[in-house]
């Protein structure tokens, strides 16, 4: 009886992750997990849509979304689907964007100017 319960807390100890050295130690490896830092970009849209979830540009066909501290990051591809699923429904998002005025500096605080460099004082 001994035997079984040293044979089963064996195959629980192997089957739990733990390692087990040729001198009898026993040891647990320890788990990482990494997230993928986000994509940091100097681009800033200039008009961008509330989608539902977030607000949503794009800058040269590339799809950002304004992340934490008001930066624009590079949409994921879960996000990126999730926007194509809303834009389906809303084929007319660009009449109804936001002029972007307010969300203008990139993700190391330097203000981008718009693309188009006009101003609504014709600058």
């Amino acid at each position: 009886m001994v035997g079984i319960s040293s044979l089963t807390a064996l195959v629980l100890i192997l089957v739990s992750g733990c390692v087990v050295e040729p001198d009898g130690r026993v040891y647990v490896r320890p788990l990482v997990v990494a997230a993928p830092p986000p994509v940091v970009v100097d681009e800033v849209p200039d008009d961008y849509i509330w989608d539902g979830y977030e607000y949503v540009g794009l800058v040269g066909g590339v799809c950002f979304y304004l992340g934490p501290g008001n930066v624009w990051l590079r949409c994921e591809p879960w996000r990126l689907d999730r926007f194509h699923g809303w834009e389906r429904d809303h084929a007319d998002w660009r009449e109804h964007a936001v002029r972007n005025d307010h969300y203008r500096n990139d993700s190391h605080g330097h203000y981008q100017p718009r693309h188009d460099r006009k101003d609504e004082d014709g600058r």
